[in-house]
């Protein structure tokens, strides 16, 4: 099981330098819950996740989403980013992604080419998906 079976190639990207209301509205339109966040060589920089826009003092009984979302027309990608990025490349198993996303309790990876550029992402759900292949594949085998 290779990662390029499993990963989303269509990948939705930001800027550093966009603003969250915007990206908020993208992610959200693209009903995606992760977007890389890449420089103008494809090289990933950031991620950004809907965990990231959340206000951390948000109440209880927001009245709209912007209580809940920072979606500040004053606040950049870069501003809230995590800039760290641990990714996978295209040439490692789908078992190690696995690790990975359970190990540190993440919701998606970038996938990298052998240039460090972003090719795809890949999510939780497509591990799952992955899975559901595996167990077909060995009822079939019975």
């Amino acid at each position: 099981m290779r990662i390029t079976q499993y990963m989303t190639d269509k990948v939705h990207t930001a800027d550093p330098k966009d603003g969250l209301r915007q990206t908020f509205f993208r992610m959200r339109e693209a009903r995606i819950r992760h977007m890389p966040v890449v420089d103008a060589q494809r090289h990933v920089v950031g991620i950004i996740s809907d965990r990231d826009l959340r206000r951390p003092d948000w109440v209880d009984e927001a009245p709209d989403v912007t209580h809940v979302y920072r979606l500040d027309d004053d606040l950049l990608v870069e501003d809230v980013m995590s800039r760290n990025v641990i990714a996978v490349h295209t040439y490692d198993s789908i078992g190690k992604a696995a690790a990975i996303i359970r190990e540190r309790r993440f919701g998606a990876l970038p996938v990298l080419n052998k240039d460090e550029e972003l090719v795809g992402v890949l999510s939780a759900i497509d591990l799952v998906r992955a899975l559901e292949d595996l167990l077909s594949t060995q009822k079939a085998g019975k």
